[in-house]
């Protein structure tokens, strides 16, 4: 799982594999500034809904050549994020401020929304005719991407922006302080203060969204709203040197050797009452909201409850999926992997000599305890000897490596990932749970999904090739989970799990659990499922535990749809490697395979099929 940008709810996330099959590295810089300082000034900005059909085009005089809109335009909406710019170490590059937060307010995002809609109405300016074959694959997927968010604009407001997981905004804003945001000197510490004193403006742009999404009928269950007031009430009840924002802070400037020690305590003074005076508040305004929330709203579960739910929901499988697939069609395609899933399962269960009259949580748990346990720092030296090992053993599948590593991050919470940032400054981040104990049987498998050969193999070799900045950045995210579910099959195929029994059926779990998704998603948004219905199927169908399955039922509810894309992204990546096996026969080539899935950059599905179809005809010698 990659941890999903702030720029609007759908939005830039700039971590995506780029560059075309045969290219090499490039020592440029992944976003390169367009000579086109303000683009919004020649963009003439419409309003209205621009159908995404890819296949329409009215080809009329354009001011810029297509390289050179692709980067102006797209530059015009990332800077709109400065706090994903700063995250990214893009700031001195596209001249964007260090010492702002983004801005969330309902005009602000309008504001956001015109500008994609007219730069999709001038991509259909261009001819695409006239186009060579690499920009008309950017002209494809850049219209996909822009008509995708266009089409969202009608339903702003019914996802929920603060919900009890990792893609919710006060998380994202707490990780974007103490992790993500750089500070390596007087000015960054300087920047920091000054982003700290916006919060309280920020979080009030939050709560007057979700008033509105309020008035739209789009409000959280109640007892996910119990769930995030617990969360939200440590910071808003604690001293302000005892939060994250300052503690991080602290610690990062006391590790600065230059700062003399008057300017250092200067610093935390100002850190201190900036934390005190802007973030506490804007916590205490956000628990205040959801008090008020706890009175008003139900304990429904699913998206249908709103006035447009069926629409949303129907868009929401679209955006996320990037397929035409129905609820009722994904919900089946789920309960007919469990069945083969749970039939390879039961095959290494006999090996071990379990009972077969034992349900999956009874089995898994034998498994648990057979493989053991890792505790503390036994957990991140685990996923590190884990993810070595992997690196050493994935060549030959593999032309494109990656330049830059990844480390293993351990805290209370993890099972996800963040990109290495552009300038180099920090690398990949696996975020691994090491509070308690973790059973070792999962732990490979993870290792594999999140890091290599999975995301950080995919975004970090995106930041080493050379394609238009948007296809770095556009998040498909069937593309991008599939790949990484695909990660964990190829994993098993390269003999990673040979003698390994245990892991082998963590990797098995690890698949159930992305297919059962499928059902319970489709289940809760589309067939009414109640929250205890949705957990019980999720337990009874993986084998994991009661509490660890509320979690993730409780960010299916958060995030309708989302959870969906892994597996039909993973479906649709085996499907194309067995269709490329089958035409090509001896000809095919493993690693030739991978460059063209990861040498080309994010897409919907159906281009990507496209473009594999046609490396197909390439390497047969028909094209």
């Amino acid at each position: 799982m990659i941890r999903i940008s702030k720029f609007l709810a759908v939005g830039i996330l700039v971590m995506i594999v780029s560059g075309a099959c045969g290219k090499g590295a490039s020592t440029s810089p992944i976003f390169a500034p367009t000579s086109t300082t303000n683009f919004n000034q020649t963009l003439a900005i419409e309003t209205q809904v621009v159908s995404p059909s890819l296949t329409e085009n009215v080809p009329e005089p354009v001011s810029m050549d297509f390289d050179s809109f692709l980067e102006a335009s797209f530059r015009s909406l990332l800077i709109r994020d400065p706090e994903t710019v700063l995250e990214l170490g893009l700031s001195e590059v596209y001249q964007t401020p260090s010492d702002q937060l983004t801005n969330i307010s309902d005009e602000y995002v309008r504001e956001t929304q015109a500008l994609e809609a007219g730069i999709l109405s001038q991509l259909r300016k261009y001819d695409r005719s006239g186009l060579t074959a690499e920009q008309q694959l950017s002209y494809d997927i850049y219209a996909w991407y822009l008509g995708d968010r266009v089409n969202g604009q009608a339903f702003m407001y019914d996802d929920y922006p603060v919900n009890p997981t990792v893609f919710s905004e006060h998380l994202s804003m707490l990780q974007w302080f103490t992790d993500l945001r750089p500070l390596n000197n007087l000015q960054d510490a300087q920047d920091y203060i000054a982003c700290l004193r916006q919060v309280d403006t920020k979080f009030n742009q939050l709560i007057n969204n979700m008033e509105r999404r309020e008035e739209n009928g789009a409000m959280l269950p109640g007892f996910l709203v119990n769930w995030i007031l617990s969360d939200l009430r440590n910071i808003a009840n604690s001293g302000a040197s005892l939060t994250p924002y300052y503690t991080a802070f602290e610690s990062k400037v006391n590790s600065l050797g230059e700062i003399a020690e008057a300017d250092r305590q200067s610093l935390l003074n100002k850190a201190e009452d900036a934390t005190n005076t802007s973030v506490i508040p804007a916590y205490k305004a956000l628990v205040n909201y959801f008090e008020h929330l706890q009175g008003v709203t139900t304990n429904d579960a699913g998206v249908w409850k709103f006035p447009d739910g069926e629409a949303y929901y129907a868009y929401a499988l679209r955006h996320y999926t990037s397929t035409n697939l129905s609820a009722d069609q994904i919900h089946e395609l789920g309960l007919q992997a469990l069945d083969r899933i749970h039939a390879d399962m039961r095959t290494i269960f006999d090996q071990l000599g379990y009972p077969q009259e034992e349900d999956l949580p009874s089995l898994f748990a034998r498994v648990a305890q057979e493989s053991g346990y890792a505790s503390g720092d036994e957990i991140v030296q685990g996923y590190e000897e884990i993810i070595s090992a992997a690196d050493q053993n994935i060549a030959s599948a593999f032309d494109l490596r990656p330049n830059i590593g990844v480390i293993v991050v351990g805290g209370p919470t993890g099972g996800y990932y963040n990109a290495p940032a552009v300038d180099g400054s920090r690398p990949g981040m696996f975020y691994a749970q090491a509070t308690g104990q973790v059973a070792k049987f999962g732990m490979p498998t993870l290792a594999y999904h999140e890091a290599i050969p999975g995301h950080h193999t995919q975004i970090a070799i995106a930041q080493q090739l050379d394609l238009p900045s948007f296809r770095k950045a556009s998040d498909f995210s069937a593309y991008v989970e599939g790949w990484a579910l695909y990660a964990e099959r190829l994993a098993y195929e390269l003999g990673f799990y040979e003698d390994d029994p245990y892991g082998n059926l963590g990797r098995l779990q690890a698949e159930a659990f992305r297919a059962a998704r499928l059902v319970v998603d489709t289940g809760l948004h589309a067939k009414k499922w109640t929250f205890p219905q949705a957990v019980e199927f999720m337990v009874a169908n993986t084998g994991m535990t009661e509490y660890m399955m509320q979690g993730e039922v409780s960010r299916y509810i958060s995030l309708p749809g989302q959870a969906t894309a892994y597996y039909i992204g993973y479906t649709r990546i085996m499907e194309l490697r067995q269709h490329a096996m089958d035409l090509l026969g001896d000809q095919f080539d493993i690693k030739e395979f991978h460059n063209v899935i990861l040498g080309n950059g994010a897409m919907p599905l159906d281009i990507l099929e496209q473009v594999v179809n046609n490396y197909i005809q390439t390497k047969l010698g028909g094209g």
